[in-house]
């Protein structure tokens, strides 16, 4: 069948078979089928919408466009963790430490950074040395070695989600849960893992807003599961930053600081609620509780502050970072933001925190903006705090005093404090461990 006339029949509502999707899709990879037409189809199915069976056919087409890894030589388990993407979200930095340090198998294949979320690549490159580009075989060399690899996906991993992404991204078509779920887990069945927890965000600071985001969690543990992973979701809160540090090398910053047991809080939780999770879905744990437990032990210990030592020695970067912050890059203004009146904070504007630290130069605009490791946003203030008129609630680090002073008013602008108490959302809205 013609392409346009499969693109009519989803334009109309009509179904699509697996294999005309699979048909599309391995088209559109290989050059055969032309943009117009593949950005018709994406229109048509954003409208319309795809069936659970399509979401699924979709998943199989991108995962066939390319090669997976084989992890069949490592003992086992196997984990993996995916954030769709928020603020200050610097989980994998103290979650994949931990599970390693528990007994797990952790091959992270990670992103960069774009628009108002950081890029998990782009906060390990602030640390002097640190590779991100591994052949396969130094992959799985480290992860066996090391119980732990954070590493760019390669080119030859789905490349149809990449171009579809891409042609996504420039035609409106990037907010349909089909779409999302089908790009996000077949680059997770790609990468092999046996146990795939995804942490999908909620709230003003994510992609996916409340109802959305449940959806996506949904359709993405039912998508694993259909492949025969081990898969389970969190969905949990972006309505403010998840850390107090937005930027790249004071992300890496709060996670040591984290993993050295000096900083509590939302991000600390959230990394340990993983953690357990992530245990109990690899089976090195019996249950959640179990799994928080040896987390906490890791973490009290010092495990899985080591396991970030070894994975940063593994991959090139300079250990004494860890051991002394300063290294890292440093911008050489510093402001001091203040609350603007008495009160207790009522709501964020998480993604206008996100651009703040963007505008800086902490983030992208565009695919090939490049980043400024040191600059950065702090917002310790968080939902229902109290504070008043005067105190300090954060700070801006950057280039020079004007962009400084452009980054404090978007935060500021950003807040929104009230007259009375206000009780904070919950940190997890919803786990789902089955479809």
């Amino acid at each position: 069948m013609r392409a346009v006339d499969l693109i009519a029949r989803k334009r109309d509502g009509g179904e699509l078979s697996g294999g005309e999707l699979r048909e599309l899709v391995l088209g559109y990879a290989s050059g055969e089928l032309p943009d117009y037409q593949m950005a018709a189809f994406l229109m048509a199915g954003y409208l319309r919408g795809f069936s659970q069976a399509e979401t699924g056919a979709l998943t199989e087409a991108m995962l066939a466009s390319g090669e997976r890894l084989d992890l069949s030589r490592l003992a086992g388990p196997t984990v993996d963790k995916h954030s769709t993407g928020g603020v200050a979200d610097g989980t994998t930095l103290v979650v994949g430490p931990l599970a390693a340090a528990i007994g797990m198998q952790v091959l992270k294949l990670s992103g960069r950074g774009l628009g108002h979320t950081g890029g998990t690549l782009d906060k390990l490159e602030s640390i002097p040395g640190m590779r991100v580009e591994l052949s396969t075989t130094e992959l799985l060399d480290q992860v066996e070695r090391v119980g732990l690899a954070v590493a760019a996906q390669s080119a030859s991993l789905v490349p149809a989600d990449k171009a579809m992404y891409a042609l996504r991204d420039v035609t409106a078509t990037v907010g349909s849960t089909a779409l999302i779920a089908s790009s996000v887990m077949s680059k997770k069945l790609a990468g092999g893992a046996s146990c795939i927890l995804l942490d999908v965000k909620a709230g003003s600071g994510a992609f996916m807003k409340d109802a959305a985001a449940a959806e996506l969690a949904h359709t993405c543990v039912r998508l694993g599961q259909a492949a025969g992973r081990r898969t389970a979701a969190l969905v949990t809160d972006m309505d403010q930053p998840l850390g107090d540090l937005v930027g790249n090398a004071v992300e890496v910053q709060e996670a040591v600081e984290v993993l050295r047991g000096e900083r509590r809080g939302r991000m600390l939780d959230l990394c340990l609620t993983l953690t357990g999770h992530l245990a109990a879905l690899a089976g090195v744990a019996a249950d959640l509780d179990e799994g928080l437990r040896r987390a906490n032990k890791a973490l009290d210990g010092g495990a899985g502050l080591e396991k970030l030592h070894e994975l940063v020695a593994a991959q090139g970067g300079d250990p004494r970072v860890l051991d002394d912050l300063s290294l890292l890059p440093q911008a050489p203004v510093r402001r001091d933001l203040t609350a603007p009146r008495a009160g207790w904070l009522a709501e964020v504007d998480a993604e206008a925190i996100g651009q703040a630290a963007a505008g800086l130069g902490a983030g992208r605009r565009r695919k090939e903006d490049r980043i400024d490791a040191a600059v950065a946003v702090e917002l310790t203030v968080k939902l229902g705090d109290r504070v008043d008129a005067g105190d300090r609630i954060g700070r801006i680090l950057a280039r020079d005093q004007a962009a400084a002073e452009a980054a404090a008013n978007e935060l500021v602008a950003a807040l929104r404090f009230g007259e009375q108490p206000t009780q904070p959302p919950p940190l997890v809205h919803e786990v789902i461990t089955t479809s």
